[in-house]
């Protein structure tokens, strides 16, 4: 699934996920103990996108949706358990050291708290500073000073100087996630992986981050992925959506698209109760009933099908598939599919 096939070109490609699984092996009750049976928890089950260069897809859904998984391993933190992971063709979990080296500096994360990102025993000089050192991006300890004074005043930390003594408790929530951006910058990546990056800052000081990450964006050519809860910030910054459920794309494509005209009830439903989007749309409060399900033991059929307020009773027997509706926009839902798109029917 590519949210702009067909749009841009082929070569603009910045990174393919293809049918990508993330499943955790657990262990439930006394019996899988004694037999060594295994469950698994499935946080990220059969996801595919391609993002373009210089494109903002955020990834919006609840707690358990498998999106922050799905960041983690972009970036590398975790092994697929299928599928791949291509950053301009090449695959980012199967390449020797060096390769490996360069594509962790050209994939960065942008993690959600700056009070715990952040190691409290290092000066912002030295936080910054690791990266360069450790990708070995300055030949002389003036060009390396010079490069954190530049990555400072980027992020609007001025005069620079008087943060290089400083340690992370010293700082306010905005300030220390101006420096975990600045330790980003300083390695120059192409690939941006923001994990509600301004969830954990105080209210009046989110709006100058995302300004900033946008800015940012602008004057180095970057490319974002935004994992998020709140939809009116990913309508404000987003070029491109994907709404997540139980580890799986439930709609997805560009911005508006999806914004204007959702098509899954549980797009509907995430939108209907976010207040500054319903009421600009005056759409009706949708409240879903019951908690996400386990992703340990998935419900049959359709896995929203339980909290669905127009399931039916083929919801329960087949699951869907992800679907082109129209251009750019995907739906993984019965009521817009054809009997031969179903799959894994259970009779």
């Amino acid at each position: 699934m590519s949210f702009t096939e067909g749009i841009r070109r082929k070569e603009d490609i910045i990174l393919e996920v293809r049918n990508l699984k993330v499943w955790f092996p657990v262990r439930v009750g006394l019996t899988s103990i004694f037999t060594g049976s295994k469950k698994y928890l499935r946080a990220v089950d059969g996801v595919s996108f391609n993002l373009h260069k210089g494109e903002v897809l955020s990834i919006v859904g609840e707690s358990g949706s498998g999106k922050t998984t799905l960041g983690l391993t972009i970036v590398g933190v975790y092994k697929p358990t299928e599928g791949e992971i291509l950053f301009k063709g090449v695959d980012v979990h199967s390449t020797d050291k060096k390769t490996s080296l360069l594509l962790k500096r050209k994939i960065q994360m942008i993690f959600q708290d700056p009070f715990e990102s952040l190691p409290p025993h290092m000066t912002v000089f030295d936080i910054v500073k690791e990266g360069i050192d450790i990708h070995k991006l300055a030949n002389s300890p003036s060009e390396k000073i010079k490069l954190i004074l530049t990555a400072l005043e980027n992020v609007g930390l001025t005069p620079p100087e008087d943060f290089f003594k400083k340690y992370p408790h010293q700082l306010s929530g905005g300030q220390r996630q101006r420096v975990s951006i600045a330790s980003v910058l300083t390695l120059k990546p192409e690939l941006i992986v923001a994990d509600e990056p301004i969830s954990m800052i105080d209210a009046s000081l989110r709006g100058s981050i995302l300004k900033l990450m946008m800015k940012l964006k602008r004057d180095f050519d970057l490319t974002y992925i935004f994992i998020l809860h709140d939809l009116a910030i990913a309508r404000c910054i987003s070029t491109h959506i994907a709404v997540m459920y139980l580890g799986q794309v439930v709609e997805a494509g560009k911005i508006n698209n999806v914004m204007k005209e959702p098509l899954h009830p549980y797009t509907k439903a995430l939108l209907s109760v976010a207040p500054s989007l319903r009421k600009m749309s005056r759409r009706e409060k949708i409240i879903l009933k019951g908690e996400i399900p386990s992703p340990i033991d998935l419900p049959s059929g359709c896995r929203f099908s339980p909290r669905c307020p127009f399931a039916f009773n083929d919801c329960r027997k087949n699951e869907p598939v992800l679907i082109e509706t129209k251009q750019e926009h995907y739906v993984r839902c019965l009521m817009y599919q054809k009997p031969n798109d179903l799959t894994n029917k259970i009779s």
